[in-house]
């Protein structure tokens, strides 16, 4: 196999794509919560990727097709090669010694919560995995999910599949049924990460994020995925991803992120525009 090289491709859904990149040197360091920086060719951005899975000399990517370099990373085959594939980048999570634990994953975050589910799991805490999406059709990972935990909870916010709400939800049912659990781990949309710590801060359960904001160097160099946690600045790619979740300024966070939307899609819609053979300037 050649260096960086995707050995597997599989669609799970029609946004949402997993490969698997041969990186022995990478798959034989990486713990869970950590990521990688990969680029399509010499040209393109640096994106980071959390690591679903690491064994057999291959990493495992997750991504949904939301922007240029996700969309040109989808169009690569089985056979293909990553320009650039660096990692394991950020500070593992740390897994031992909690007890009972709840790990909440919302959408494609599932795909983050799957292996902090499995090292929690495989350390031997009793796990429950809480897997949120918004119909029946968009779940991903049931499988390797279940395998993952002690008892898996899916939620569909229109109820057409698992429990009818959101993760938050099906938590705080638990918590009012009288489970006792010593740590939570939310790991998804902000929004939802948010309204976890609020849930959790009122029942008085230590609660770790999983924060991706937008990085480029992966370092701490370049200071564009940095945050406020306990009124300090801190950098996600080397001091996280992982962070207290009642210590983080959800708020700041949120409001960053917006300012990149509008480039976001100017970006598709350029390489919408290459796909159908316009001509771009620039």
């Amino acid at each position: 196999m050649k260096k960086y090289e995707i050995v597997k491709k599989k669609t799970l859904t029609p946004e949402i794509t997993q490969i698997s990149v041969y990186a022995p040197l990478i798959a034989a360091k990486a713990k869970a919560g950590q990521f990688i920086i990969l680029r399509v060719d010499e040209e393109g951005e640096r994106i980071p990727l959390t690591i679903s899975s690491a064994e057999n000399e291959l990493v495992t990517v997750i991504f949904q097709k939301i922007g240029a370099t996700t969309m040109a990373l989808d169009l690569l085959n089985e056979g293909d090669c990553l320009h650039d594939f660096v990692g394991p980048l950020g500070r593992a999570t740390e897994v031992e010694g909690y007890g009972r634990v709840a790990v909440l994953g919302g959408g494609l975050g599932c795909a983050i919560a799957l292996p902090v589910a499995r090292a929690l799991h495989e350390a031997g805490n009793q796990v429950d995995l809480i897997g949120g999406f918004k119909t029946k059709e968009i779940v991903i990972l049931e499988e390797e999910m279940g395998k993952a935990c002690t008892d898996l909870h899916i939620c569909t916010d229109d109820g057409t599949y698992g429990y009818h709400g959101f993760v938050t939800g099906k938590l705080e049912e638990l918590i009012q049924s009288g489970v006792k659990f010593d740590h939570v781990f939310a790991i998804g949309p902000l929004m939802m990460m948010k309204f976890a710590c609020k849930l959790t801060e009122k029942y008085d359960i230590p609660t770790t994020v999983s924060m991706n904001p937008i990085m480029i160097d992966g370092t701490g160099m370049c200071g564009g995925c940095r945050l406020s946690v306990g009124g300090e600045v801190k950098f996600a790619c080397v001091d996280g991803p992982d962070f207290d979740g009642h210590q983080v300024d959800f708020d700041e966070v949120i409001a960053r992120n917006a300012t990149y939307k509008e480039f976001e899609a100017s970006a598709r819609e350029k390489h919408n525009c290459r796909l159908g053979g316009g001509v771009l300037n620039g």
